[in-house]
């Protein structure tokens, strides 16, 4: 790539070319918006409808004619937060979601608990995602029943690969399926509705008793809400997006509800005149597809195309989680690790760390959907909650611009009351797990928060510390035996100015001949040689490095290592060296200094010696 010039100061000055990944071309625009953080979100009209169903099947078919008003419900609900969630990318264009705004408008306490709720439900959309996949694939392909949690975790591994890579690469690899599975479910709810007209009229719907009634249409609510998940994300990513990053983002955001509310209640509308019900082995979506286009090759690519974006909903959490991750790690209140970025605009620790949990969640449910749904959607209303709520705090104080105020109030009005209703009607299905998840990860983020409070306090970061000086420091320089190895770590351990020794675990013939090569080779360090038949070399160097620094006050040790051209040669080499370095470093007072010896195919330069 050529260097290009620019002007500066009167001169041309070259420019670096940016690496890989840098740079607002390598971010998202709406289209790959939509692709790397929406699949989620889109990717739910396969299994809210079907969880709405399910839940009202219990009362016979005739009660699932109130899927349709359940899903307008939903949809009306999705649209206030789509509003709401605009006024948020706007107020928070460094992304973090409902962790951001309650950090600076409800304060640390509640923040941390938005935050612990994302977490859950980021590590959750993988988990459903991967597995509603899967069985989305056995309803193509029945041989596949018996092993969904093995594709589930081929599918997480393929993910995880794609987004350490970085998002931006992603977004276009994600192009081409979320717009092929936009079609397909068009293609589905227009096939569904043609095939309708040879159909009976649906049954009127059963009138559902006074309690009975009510409960079953709570928890039938309550079931799809999975479908309103994953509309935060684009929130929470807006760093990724290109300038103008927060009008990107919103727009994206508008897009997403727009579809979203129209696949939906076009699904519902052909479940609701196909008269579709539960069938084992088939999923809801499997089963409209059937009835509009049979079992045929087009049948199973539509539910190819599904599987695929199913599976790629999980892409949704691998954008927004490690951006969350690193946000709490700037704010101390996660481990700096998460803070770090790779040469690509990713954050790779919080992508590994993610597909870890979400892993071990799927091993936990068998790659079963079933078993994860009743968890689902609860992380996720409490941070729709707390974030209309610090947004509706945030907009009074700014000046009450009372229509997005109003907005943001009906919003956390609505999702506070979702939320009591997915608690109440899925507790005992295992939302207690969430309950307890919450307040797990809250108290880490808050004792991560305190453990860097002392530590800036011990080190010295909120003043100045005091002046440097030199220490009366030893230097111990562990030794196997005379080579060009042990005169490099000599040498170093020479140059820090202080007195040095030698010392080394033997038996007793090791100890007679090593004694008599160091004599004769006369190196002007003395040499204490540890006798000990069992030859436990780092034990008996951390038990004298321990007692030299009980004497002097502090001791360096200088560690010689070999290091290979080759990576696959680094096997062969270090088997206690490193070992040693870790116990020496668990030690207060003992600082350890590697020195690397580089071997390869060349020769080494020796310097004469003087």
């Amino acid at each position: 790539m050529m260097r290009e010039r620019v002007l500066w100061a009167g001169r041309r000055q070259p420019r670096i070319p940016l690496q890989h990944g840098e740079g607002d071309r390598e971010r998202l625009g709406v289209l790959g918006g939509l692709a790397a953080l929406s699949p989620d979100a889109l990717s739910s009209v396969a299994y809210g409808p079907e969880a709405i169903v399910a839940a009202l099947a219990v009362a016979g078919t005739a009660a699932i004619g109130y899927t349709l008003p359940i899903v307008i419900v939903l949809s009306i609900l999705l649209l206030v937060l789509v509003v709401s969630y605009c006024q948020v990318i706007a107020a928070h264009p460094d992304g973090g979601g409902a962790y951001a705004v309650a950090k600076a408008s409800l304060g640390a306490k509640v923040a941390l608990v938005a935050a612990a709720s994302l977490v859950v439900d980021y590590v959750l959309t993988v988990a459903v995602g991967l597995a509603a996949g899967a069985e989305a694939l056995a309803s193509a392909f029945p041989a596949l029943q018996s092993h969904l949690l093995l594709v589930c975790l081929i599918g997480l591994a393929a993910l995880t690969a794609l987004n350490v890579w970085g998002i931006a690469e992603s977004a276009r690899v994600l192009m081409l399926p979320i717009g092929l599975f936009i079609i397909a479910i068009f293609a589905i709810i227009i096939g569904g509705l043609v095939a309708h007209h040879a159909a009976a009229p649906p049954p009127t719907p059963a009138a559902p008793g006074a309690d009975s009634g009510f409960i079953l249409l709570l928890k039938a609510f309550a079931a799809g809400c999975v479908a309103l998940t994953g509309v935060e994300a684009i929130a929470n990513g807006v760093p990724s997006f290109r300038s103008p990053a927060a009008r990107r983002a919103q727009r994206t955001e508008i897009a997403l509800g727009i579809i979203l509310v129209v696949m939906l209640i076009g699904i519902a509308i052909v479940i609701r005149v196909q008269h579709v019900a539960p069938r084992a082995g088939l999923t809801l979506l499997a089963q409209v597809a059937s009835d509009a286009f049979g079992n045929g090759t087009l049948f199973r690519v539509l539910l190819l195309v599904v599987t695929l974006v199913l599976a790629l909903a999980a892409n949704t959490s691998f954008g927004g989680l490690p951006v969350l991750l690193s946000l709490l790690a700037k704010d101390g209140r996660a481990p700096h690790l998460f803070g770090l970025r790779a040469e690509r605009p990713v954050y790779r620790v919080g992508v590994i760390a993610l597909a870890v949990a979400a892993g071990l969640l799927l091993v936990a449910s068998e790659g079963r959907s079933a078993e994860l749904l009743p968890l689902y959607a609860i992380g996720v209303f409490v941070g729709f909650t707390i974030s209309q709520t610090g947004m509706v705090r945030r907009l009074w104080s700014d000046g009450r611009r009372w229509a997005p105020l109003i907005t943001c109030a009906v919003g956390a009005v609505l999702t506070g009351i979702t939320t009591v209703i997915l608690l109440t009607t899925k507790f005992v299905e295992g939302a207690w797990i969430v309950l307890v998840a919450i307040p797990v990860f809250a108290v880490l983020f808050a004792g991560t928060e305190r453990y860097y409070h002392r530590l800036a306090h011990d080190i010295a970061l909120d003043r100045l510390p005091e002046r440097p000086h030199a220490s009366d420091a030893d230097v111990i320089v562990p030794v196997t035996d005379v080579s060009r190895v042990t005169r490099h770590a000599l040498d170093v351990a020479l140059g820090l100015g202080r007195p040095v020794t030698a010392v080394s675990v033997k038996d007793e013939d090791g100890a007679a001949a090593l004694r008599s090569r160091w004599d004769a080779w006369a190196p002007d360090v003395p040499l204490e040689i540890i006798i000990d038949p069992h030859s436990q070399v780092i034990a008996k160097v951390v038990k004298y490095a321990c007692s030299r620094q009980s004497e002097h006050g502090r001791v360096i040790v200088v560690v010689p290592r070999i290091r290979t051209r080759r990576r696959w040669q680094q096997i062969m080499h270090n088997q206690r060296t490193i070992p040693l370095a870790v116990a020496l470093m668990n030690h207060y007072g003992i600082s350890v200094c590697a020195v690397p010896y580089d071997v390869g195919d060349r020769p080494r330069q020796e310097s004469p010696r003087s």
